[in-house]
């Protein structure tokens, strides 16, 4: 029975947030789905995992270019498809392996950077719509106020200010661990670009 109370009073104070709330909810199951799409997709790439190449190096260095392109094609990570571009053409020149390197990268980049904007849009865009949606309440109860004359109760001043303010705390909880999840996925992107790119120049440099 106390839960049930518990649920029907976040609902009631959701409920006294206005529109602005059903927005900010709608926008808080969108960053959530993005943020478990991208982590399950971080996730299955393995990333953070490069120890795969050292094996790959070594086959390389001894010339079995094959045995390393048969282990590569089994990775996801977007490494191993750079080192495999370069090792399926062995005779390109290097202005061709140049740009067959930065196209690839830019397909495997692209594809992880896929859905982060919209959730930094999310994360930029749910403070400002809570505070929209405090304006709005503000603007409501200075109007209760206004209509009551000279007979002005404080608590319907106050009841005015703090039902506004709810906006603006939902927004920032949608915000803040948008705005975090998108900075740290964000951050794994880039250690992928660098990863990308240390392993093209080694991989180049033992082909040499």
């Amino acid at each position: 029975m106390e839960n049930l109370n518990e649920n029907y009073e976040i609902i009631n104070l959701f409920l006294k947030g206005g529109p602005v709330m059903f927005i900010l909810l709608g926008l808080s199951i969108l960053s959530l789905t993005i943020i478990l799409v991208k982590s399950f997709q971080f996730s299955k790439s393995r990333i953070r995992n490069t120890h795969f190449l050292e094996p790959i190096y070594k086959l390389i260095n001894k010339k079995d270019p094959s045995k390393a392109i048969e282990i590569l094609s089994q990775k996801s990570h977007p490494a191993a498809k750079i080192v495999m571009t370069i090792l399926d053409n062995p005779n390109n020149t290097a202005e061709d392996n140049e740009n067959e390197i930065t196209r690839v990268g830019e397909i495997e980049i692209r594809k992880l950077e896929y859905l982060l904007k919209p959730l930094e849009v999310i994360a930029n865009l749910s403070p400002l719509l809570g505070l929209l949606g405090t304006v709005m309440g503000m603007i409501k109860a200075f109007s209760k106020l206004e209509s009551v004359g000279s007979k002005v109760d404080p608590a319907i001043l106050a009841g005015g200010i703090w039902e506004a303010l709810l906006t603006t705390a939902f927004g920032l909880i949608v915000a803040i661990p948008a705005l975090a999840a998108f900075y740290w996925l964000d951050g794994r992107v880039d250690q992928v670009r660098e990863d990308m790119r240390h392993a093209a120049i080694k991989t180049i440099k033992l082909l040499k």
